[in-house]
């Protein structure tokens, strides 16, 4: 298991790289949501009603928790593929983040 340190350094690399992602997307497209960033969390806010989705480190587990849906779901490293993952689905990140954001709009 990796140490707290190292945990916050894979985090915060994983979350400024979906940040970043995200943020291409607002700017590509008519996206249908904001992204903000506060205190290591992000959030993605949705124009219509103010919905949002919560990214955040989970450093005493050493997981990435997002709430969406009506759902939690929990990230753990894959030290082989070097990515958080979904365990369920083999899902990374980004790729689940998209996938939820596909799904609450309607895509």
């Amino acid at each position: 298991m990796q140490d707290e340190l190292e945990f916050r350094r894979l985090a915060e690399t994983a979350l400024e790289a979906l940040k970043q992602h995200l943020i291409g997307r607002e700017e590509a497209e008519e996206a249908g949501f904001e992204v903000e960033e506060q205190n290591g969390v992000l959030n993605v806010v949705f124009e219509d009603a103010g919905s949002k989705f919560v990214i955040t480190p989970n450093t005493p587990v050493r997981q990435i928790w997002i709430s969406a849906l009506a759902t939690s779901f929990k990230l753990d490293w894959d030290a082989a593929g070097a990515q958080f993952v979904l365990p369920r689905t083999s899902e990374q990140l980004i790729q689940l983040i998209d996938r939820l954001i596909g799904e609450y709009l309607g895509a």
